[in-house]
């Protein structure tokens, strides 16, 4: 299927040779992890089946650099035939700075907690955010990097202002400051602002920075659900 574009017109100019480096260390870094990344996947892949019916992987449409939309890969993380309006009306509540959240003072103010619709299994995946690694694969497709914004779905986008859709001015991205430095404990206008203040830095120091952080985040479980 040909990906389509929406009629967004990000401003943010990336330099082309920040990109090239940034392509490299994508490609390296997938490579480096992916005997490990397999290993990994295999045992997710059992637990899944195991846990419910349905495929082992998901996949959702989102909108990447200057409004390309693309295939996101996950690891499928809730039972299949799951009603999306729950999350539509989430993503409306959190644009508009509402709480999803038990309590606006809670780590998961802005994340659903105990959504039926996820598997036990899933809880899991979604806690130590292990059901994002084969957008691995999106990053070698390039439809991804490593760090950037979170690639936003059609209906999240069809409500950005101008400013916040500067968010599309590079490719979204495995990981990004509010993956390492808000996740679900900060509204949503802070999170655009991360990543429009990320987007303007180009810096591959804070790349790499941002990459290793993950990992602390990833085993210490912040902000998932």
């Amino acid at each position: 299927m040909t990906a389509s574009t929406t009629q967004l017109q990000p401003v943010i100019a990336i330099k082309p040779s920040y990109l090239r480096i940034k392509r490299c260390i994508d490609i390296s870094f997938t490579l480096l992890i992916l005997l490990p990344l397999g290993l990994i996947s295999l045992i997710v892949a059992v637990c899944i089946r195991l846990d419910s019916q349905g495929l082992i992987f998901f996949r959702q449409k989102r909108i990447g650099a200057y409004g390309k939309e693309f295939y996101m890969y996950k690891f499928r993380s809730m039972y299949e035939h799951s009603d999306d309006r729950v999350h539509r009306q989430d993503i409306e509540r959190y644009m508009s700075g509402g709480v999803i959240g038990a309590g606006s003072g809670g780590e998961l103010a802005y994340k659903r907690t105990n959504d039926p619709r996820v598997t036990r299994v899933g809880r899991i995946l979604r806690k130590t955010s292990i059901d994002e690694l084969p957008q691995f694969i999106n990053v070698l497709k390039g439809e991804m990097t490593l760090v950037g914004p979170r690639p936003p779905l059609r209906y999240e986008v069809e409500h950005y202002s101008p400013y916040e859709s500067l968010r599309l001015s590079g490719k979204p991205g495995l990981t990004g400051p509010w993956q390492v430095y808000g996740r679900s404990r900060v509204p949503f206008h802070t999170m655009v602002e991360m990543d429009i203040a990320y987007l303007r830095r180009q810096s591959i120091r804070e790349d790499l920075k941002l990459i290793a952080l993950t990992v602390l985040v990833m085993f210490q479980g912040m902000g998932g659900a």
